[in-house]
């Protein structure tokens, strides 16, 4: 069963809802990139986060990277979504794990990420240069961290839960996650009870591990408000790369450096940091593309 991602608002035009289930998405990365529990967990956050901002731009070939720099042995992790919210992503040490909080015996995300460093938004809106926003990690925890930078960078009132559930086999079990966004000219009452719903609010994946859609998530959720659903589409787990892309990347760094390739070792490997494919150019196509840089020249 695929993962689907919705918008909706309440009808009282107050907030805007996108929520997704992630499942399919966060296991197709754990199989890619070879992920633990823990970093199953922290990228599988950032993957939903990206495809839940991803789907609120507003053109096709609009894209936005979420980025998160923190001081734990993670060390980096990179996830980068379209408009329709399908999106790929890998963290810098995919094998990283720590054991489960002693507090609460949950994954401990925090540690792993680590509650110092930056966490960045770029959307790439077909400008000369990309938009970057950027404030320092919360908390290390992903869900705290997009809600101080929509609060922040934004301006936007926002309340953003992500979860990704793993199984005893390291598989995952559940995963999804929703952003709340209050809409210009909301009253103080709706404020007030919008604090009182997220105060009660269920663990995500709690609710999806029982089997409960999205849409009966948000009304458990925000209990009170009426909710249209707007429109809903399928999302997934998505690498853009190919063979031609990758040897315009080849070719960016140079004659001398082609040269030496091909001279040196023969070929030029280079594997997809987000699909783990791999590209191998032989001795003939770096000469090829020497004499295509070459002749451009001329």
């Amino acid at each position: 069963m695929s993962d689907r991602i919705i918008r909706a608002i309440t009808c009282d035009g107050a907030i805007k809802i996108l929520a997704m289930t992630a499942r399919e998405t966060v296991e197709e990365a754990r199989l890619i990139h070879d992920l633990t529990p823990l970093t199953s967990a922290a990228l599988g956050r950032t993957l939903i986060a990206a495809s839940l901002l991803g789907n609120d731009l507003k053109s096709e070939d609009h894209t936005i990277t979420v980025r998160i720099d923190g001081t734990g042995p993670i060390g980096g992790i990179v996830a980068v979504s379209d408009s329709a919210g399908y999106v790929r992503g890998y963290c810098r040490n995919p094998h990283v794990n720590l054991p489960s909080r002693k507090s609460d015996k949950k994954i401990d995300v925090s540690g792993g990420i680590g509650k110092e460093g930056t966490l960045s938004i770029i959307k790439d809106l077909g400008m000369k240069e990309p938009y970057l926003g950027q404030i320092n990690l919360m908390s290390g925890e992903v869900a705290e961290d997009i809600t101080a930078y929509l609060a922040t960078s934004k301006q936007i009132p926002s309340v953003c839960a992500l979860g990704v559930l793993v199984d005893r086999d390291w598989s995952i079990r559940a995963a999804g996650g929703y952003i709340i966004q209050l809409l210009p000219g909301v009253y103080d009452d709706e404020i007030d009870r919008l604090e009182e719903c997220i105060k009660k609010a269920r663990a995500v994946t709690e609710c999806l591990d029982e089997g409960m859609s999205l849409e009966e998530i948000l009304r458990t959720t925000l209990v009170g408000f009426e909710i249209e659903v707007l429109d809903e589409a399928e999302v997934g787990y998505r690498c853009t790369c190919s063979r031609e892309r990758t040897r315009g990347v080849v070719m960016s760094v140079g004659i001398e450096e082609l040269r030496a390739m091909a001279e040196e070792d023969g070929q030029a490997e280079v594997a997809c940091h987000f699909c783990d494919n791999k590209y191998v150019f032989d001795k003939d196509e770096l000469y090829e593309m020497i004499a295509e840089i070459e002749s451009k020249k001329e």
